[in-house]
């Protein structure tokens, strides 16, 4: 967890190749469907464009048909999900029913000035259209007002570790794995 352009996207590709499994981001789901002009990425588009996130009920369907996938029966990462105390309960659904649990929930604490520069520099070397600066600044509005309490309700059920996302992307990767070297690898 952690506000839009913590670093989060990029450290779940280190975490889930470190611990073996997929890492599932609403993120790369949402920008398929809309760069593949499917109706849902439509809808999707008209939310993110914006900076609002797309509605529980699209997101919910699509994080449980991921984790309903082969490739995260033995575990898997989220990257985005959940960002509402809905979704914390839609969550709790899914992994009782497929078995899974939450072993912990890392939170990326950066800047928020630091976060509208390295989102305004990746929106000019990725072309993004979504991040230009009042997108990004309703974004962090967004992740205040709705996110922020998820990590007071995962706080309370001790699966928080909070790691600095400040510094080269190297330093963050090994500040996350020293939090989480007490979890079981695959």
């Amino acid at each position: 967890m952690g506000p839009p352009g913590a670093g989060k996207g990029t450290q779940a590709k280190f975490i889930a190749e470190h611990f073996g499994i997929p890492a599932i981001s609403t993120g790369d789901i949402f920008r398929a469907n809309v760069s593949q002009g499917t109706p849902l990425g439509v809808e999707a588009q008209r939310y993110m464009d914006a900076g609002e996130y797309v509605p529980d009920e699209v997101t919910n369907l699509m994080v449980r048909n991921r984790i309903d996938e082969p490739d995260a029966e033995p575990g898997f990462l989220l990257d985005g999900y959940p960002r509402t105390l809905a979704q914390v309960e839609e969550l709790d659904g899914m992994i009782k029913f497929t078995g899974h649990a939450l072993d912990a929930v890392v939170v990326l604490t950066v800047d928020q000035d630091e976060i509208v520069q390295r989102l305004l520099q990746r929106a000019q070397v990725e072309g993004r259209a979504d991040d230009t600066e009042d997108v990004i600044r309703r974004r962090q509005e967004v992740y205040t007002d709705q996110t922020a309490p998820l990590i007071e309700v995962y706080r309370d059920r001790g699966l928080i570790h909070e790691v600095d996302g400040m510094g080269e992307v190297s330093e963050v990767t090994q500040r996350i794995f020293a939090a989480l070297d007490d979890l079981p690898q695959s």
